[in-house]
């Protein structure tokens, strides 16, 4: 399946293959470092995933890591030396990244679903990029912490708003103004980030599963409302409702092959057969 794509270049630092029909997987490969995102595997993930975005046959994206971790957050042994030569802007960096940490932290111009697969630890940036998916399974051996405290910088990629949003106030204080280790469980019943905790051998196999349950739903309703999602988190609800109505993915479901096909198939008893949905 996977040489039917042209995928664009990248570096080793990412892996990426079809484990499934309309299922692209990208695996963080730096275990070594943690799977800590640098310049290289940031670009990487970038041009990958704008470019998973213009496929209309892909339809769901699951993200995980090589090794032992999911992803340990910015590579700080590379800040620490651009801090210390004077190269280092953070101001600039966060200011220039339109899709935040990891190029997913603040993507809100995806409309299909992203899936990470913690298999490990996931720290900082990699906690970030956690909250800003659609749904999340963890090892029963994950850890969670944003740690930024603990080193003099802070978590301005996304999350602050988004754990306040879904932990309320004081368990998002207690994770980013303590800075210390959350287990999975903890993050799946008090903080309500994780919707599954399984063994570690299980992690990516139970990713997939949902990933195909999604698939087996019509893509252009899918899209639709996770478009309606993202609405949601930016504008009070009659606005949210009004712009998800009139805009592209909302329009798009009511003239699509794919209504007409559930439609039939529901009157018919049998299973529908959904196409690609047109781009937007």
């Amino acid at each position: 399946m996977a040489t039917s794509y042209n995928v664009p270049q990248h570096s080793e630092q990412l892996k990426i293959s079809f484990p499934a029909e309309h299922v692209m997987l990208l695996t963080l490969n730096r275990p070594k470092r943690l799977n800590a995102v640098g310049p290289q595997l940031n670009s990487d993930i970038g041009a990958v995933l704008n470019w998973f975005e213009d496929q209309p046959s892909l339809w769901v994206v699951i993200v995980t890591g090589e090794g032992r971790a999911f992803c340990a957050g910015a590579d700080l042994m590379a800040w620490n030396e651009a801090q210390q030569s004077g190269d280092s802007n953070e101001s600039q960096m966060l200011a220039s990244s339109l899709h935040g940490f990891g190029q997913i932290s603040r993507r809100q111009t995806s409309n299909k679903p992203i899936i990470a697969a913690v298999n490990g630890s996931a720290y900082g940036g990699g906690v970030e990029m956690i909250l800003n998916c659609d749904l999340v399974v963890a090892s029963d051996k994950a850890t969670f912490a944003l740690p930024e405290v603990k080193r003099g910088v802070v978590a301005a990629q996304g999350v602050i708003p988004r754990l306040a949003r879904v932990s309320g106030h004081q368990l998002a204080s207690e994770m980013l103004l303590l800075g210390n280790n959350v287990s999975a469980a903890e993050a799946r019943d008090r903080f309500g980030f994780v919707n599954r905790v399984v063994p570690a051998d299980t992690v990516l196999s139970t990713a997939l599963d949902l990933a195909k349950d999604i698939i087996s739903n019509s893509p252009d309703s899918v899209q639709s409302s996770k478009r309606g999602l993202i609405l949601s988190q930016q504008l009070p609800v009659e606005e949210a409702v009004r712009a998800h109505a009139l805009g592209d993915a909302g329009r798009r479901v009511y003239k699509s092959e794919n209504i007409r096909e559930g439609l039939m198939a529901f009157a018919e008893k049998r299973k529908p057969k959904w196409k690609s949905p047109a781009k937007l």
